[in-house]
């Protein structure tokens, strides 16, 4: 019977397909240790979101985070993090010396093991990344990045079996070194068959004794069986999960998998009944966290617009914080489309994301309207090569919205030309703030920008969602705030149809003739919005296009702008819009702070 190994990701992908990735660092500690005492030394434990996210949301250092896990398990455990290649652990891809400095310093904080992975699969951007984690001493683990495509589409070579070998021989014959392949599929789309089929020649292609690690998640509802398909084509490795972070969003959970092997020539070496324990344990330990119904959700939707599960519970919590959650069913609904027009990249952070965020701007601003910055960079060769082509229309429409021509020069080339770069730019950063200039703090400034200087300087807002939280908010919902807020019914009319209106949302509601009950309650259609005044608001009103939040005034009252000049910056799905002015003359008043949430059609400032 053949011992099929397992890596434990509850504490990095598990985190960030459940809860954004926004846990405290002290509430897993302890279940960290409980699960090495169980048996299990091989633990995913950072990288990913799990970087950026703890100096966004947690304040805390993820450095330390990564000092405290590695002398809780002792010398010996594989701690591994996930990397994305030119990009190392953010959204924005780096110059060769930031990307050299990720290596040493994950090295030097006590990982093991650093997979890596490029979402485009253009070789070029995990030749440099895999060989700086080579030379710093640590395990390189290279990856194929897996997506099914959405059905319907005229694609017939990428993402298929031939397509993953074919990277596969590209990479062997790049001469990369590395220690071992992951087959990584963040969406959970990927096919049983194209999984046992990828995995199947990878294995006969591979030198003898090379390590083959298989990756999914539950989203669309197949993580058990690509799971074993993987094992029966001879991956040697599966990633899985604890409760409560799996399934659905997550991976499938250890005991499940456990299960599914009784019976047949392959088991999972664990004590069961001291797992048991573990997620036990886990899942008091997890109990303060609020945890959206959608991540543990199967959603047959996924297979048609590949979301990934670390990703969609980050993008959903976003979309609560910014009050715009209701518009996620056509957000998806649009991913279709920006897949496939955009090239074909896997799903996979940052590729996923920059689907995300255009597919946000088509559902907010109309279809292809704004090219975001990211997707548009992207169609035109600044993140590497695409799979496929993207569409023309789509490259003109972004090389006319961003001002820039296509390339297909290399990416490090590129960011090493950019001098708001590398490690001397984060420096000066840190100095003009009057902090230290260590190489973890260069390494934070270059990967989380402003809120990593935040961070530093201790001005960091909270940003976890603890489940009383979530409750205190959702009872505030139904009580009214004052007299003014009061649900106010209208005129009762013969058909018991009212409209009442409940923190400013107005509703239809039908009630039952002489019983006082509710019937049925709808949204009332939206009344147009109410225009500011023009004599009350001298000036031309600048709106915001998309619900966000406010992150930077770049304009003071009093200055002079041209049309089209940057004034406000507004984040949403990790993505940063400027607002341009859209008039010249002088800045009359700003309406709005740093840290705001605004709406779509919100004035900002006014303009005259």
């Amino acid at each position: 019977m053949k011992k099929i190994k397992f890596m434990d990701v509850s504490f990095r992908d598990g985190f960030q397909s459940c809860y954004g990735a926004r846990v405290k660092t002290d509430d897993f500690l302890p279940v960290l240790e409980a699960a090495v005492e169980a048996g299990t030394d091989n633990f995913e434990i950072g990288g990913g979101a799990r970087f950026q996210s703890l100096y966004f949301y947690c304040q805390e250092d993820a450095f330390d985070m990564m000092d405290r896990a590695r002398e809780v398990v002792g010398p010996d455990i594989n701690l591994q993090t996930l990397a994305r290649g030119a990009n190392v652990v953010g959204l924005v891809s780096q110059s060769r010396d930031i990307i050299d400095l990720h290596a040493r310093m994950f090295k030097k904080h006590g990982i093991t093991t650093i997979r890596n992975f490029d979402a485009l699969m253009d070789v070029r951007n995990i030749a440099y990344s895999g060989q700086c984690i080579h030379n710093a001493g640590l395990k390189h683990q290279v990856v194929i990045a897996l997506m099914g495509l959405p059905p319907g589409l005229n694609e017939s070579y990428c993402h298929t079996p031939k397509f993953y070998l074919d990277k596969l021989k590209e990479i062997l014959d790049s001469g990369l070194p590395f220690d071992s392949v992951a087959f990584k599929d963040a969406s959970g789309t990927t096919t049983p068959a194209v999984v046992y089929e990828a995995v199947k020649g990878a294995r006969k292609m591979l030198p003898e004794g090379t390590v083959i690690e298989f990756h999914t998640h539950d989203t669309a509802g197949m993580g058990v069986a690509c799971n074993f398909a993987a094992i029966e084509a001879g991956a040697d490795i599966i990633d899985l999960c604890m409760a409560p972070v799996s399934g659905g969003t997550a991976e499938v959970d250890i005991l499940t998998m456990w299960h599914r092997l009784r019976g047949t020539d392959y088991t999972l070496d664990i004590d069961h009944e001291k797992i048991l324990e573990v997620e036990s344990m886990f899942i008091d330990h997890m109990d303060k966290y609020y945890m959206p119904p959608e991540a543990k959700e199967v959603n047959p939707v996924i297979p048609f617009s590949p979301m990934p599960g670390g990703a969609l519970t980050a993008n959903t919590q976003m979309m609560r914080d910014n009050n715009s959650l209701h518009l996620f069913p056509e957000v998806i609904r649009n991913m279709r489309e920006v897949v496939a027009k955009g090239g074909y990249g896997s799903s996979v952070t940052p590729v996923s994301q920059f689907y995300f965020q255009q597919a946000f701007a088509n559902t907010v601003q109309g279809p292809w309207k704004k090219i975001t910055e990211s997707y548009g960079k992207m169609v035109l060769g600044y993140f590497g090569k695409t799979p496929a082509d993207p569409d023309p229309e789509i490259v003109r429409l972004a090389s006319e919205q961003l001002g820039l021509e296509p390339t297909t020069e290399d990416v490090h080339d590129i960011n090493d030309r950019n001098p708001e770069l590398g490690i001397d730019y984060n420096k000066q950063l840190l100095e003009k703030e009057g902090l230290p200039t260590t190489e973890e703090n260069i390494f934070i400034s270059a990967t989380c920008g402003p809120k990593g200087i935040a961070f530093l300087k201790g001005d960091g807002p909270l940003g976890i969602r603890y489940k009383a939280d979530v409750e205190a908010e959702a009872a505030k919902k139904v009580q009214p705030k004052s007299a003014s807020a009061a649900a106010a019914p209208a005129p009762k009319s013969s058909s018991g149809a009212y409209t009442v209106t409940v923190d400013g949302r107005a509703y239809n509601v039908t009630v039952a003739e002489g019983t006082g009950a509710v019937q049925s309650v709808s949204p009332a259609a939206a009344q147009p919005a109410v225009q500011p005044d023009a004599s009350s608001g001298e000036g031309t009103p600048v709106e915001a296009a998309m619900p966000g939040t406010v992150i930077a005034l770049e304009v003071e009252v009093g200055d002079q702008v041209n049309e089209g000049d940057d004034v406000l910056i507004i984040e949403a799905m990790k993505m940063e819009s400027p607002v341009k002015s859209p008039t010249s003359g002088k800045v009359l008043s700003i309406e709005v702070a740093s840290g705001d949430a605004v709406a779509s059609g919100d004035v900002l400032m006014y303009i005259g």
